[in-house]
């Protein structure tokens, strides 16, 4: 089994390539669906280091405000991130186990070399996208204003010291269907990776 790596900074289009990849009939895990799951269940290491903040609205995470304090709150990122990195590793793991007859699977990690993840997989795939275009990307679908949206591109660690990590490197500076044509090219050398 090839263990596939999707990363990409904010409103890099991490999500459509794994979109691509599931049409291609490619088992795909999406670890911020897994991180959403997370903050709605009853988490109790989340709860019981979040109790002292504002980040509650009904006894339950409000993401909004979630991820207001990520953002906002270098000491909150990392207690956050300390107790749920571990969680979603357990959930790629468990996902490796249920598909390992699959020749090849696909995980949507944005956060990959931040969690130092990067050891679990194959092979890496960086979407990259230039800046101003994720700027532009993350106003027009999150509604940010331009000071809050700039805070999270900035947030992260930069695409070009990602590059250097990665094995393979997908533009998505075009259309959707130049970055289709880029990702079944891709998937077609993958097999001969393997063998």
């Amino acid at each position: 089994m090839l263990k596939i790596a999707i990363t990409g900074n904010i409103a890099s289009g991490k999500t459509t390539v794994q979109d691509i990849c599931l049409e291609q009939g490619y088992k795909v895990l999406d670890t911020d669906d897994v991180a959403r799951t997370l903050l709605t269940v009853k988490n109790i290491p989340l709860y019981e280091a979040f109790k002292d903040y504002d980040v509650f609205e009904n006894e339950e995470f409000s993401r909004q405000k979630v991820g207001q304090l990520v953002f906002t709150d270098e000491n909150a990122r990392k207690l956050i991130d300390k107790i749920m990195h571990p969680q979603i590793k357990d959930k790629i793991v468990e996902f490796f186990s249920i598909y390992k007859n699959e020749k090849i699977i696909f995980v949507g990690i944005p956060l990959l070399f931040e969690a130092h993840m990067d050891d679990l997989f194959d092979k890496i795939i960086l979407v990259y996208t230039d800046d101003n275009l994720r700027l532009e990307r993350l106003i027009k679908r999150n509604g940010y204003s331009k000071g809050h949206a700039l805070a999270r591109l900035n947030s992260q660690q930069s695409q070009d010291e990602k590059v250097k990590l990665a094995d393979y490197v997908i533009y998505n500076n075009s259309t959707r269907e130049e970055l289709e044509k880029q990702v079944n090219a891709l998937i077609k050398q993958l097999p001969s990776i393997q063998e």
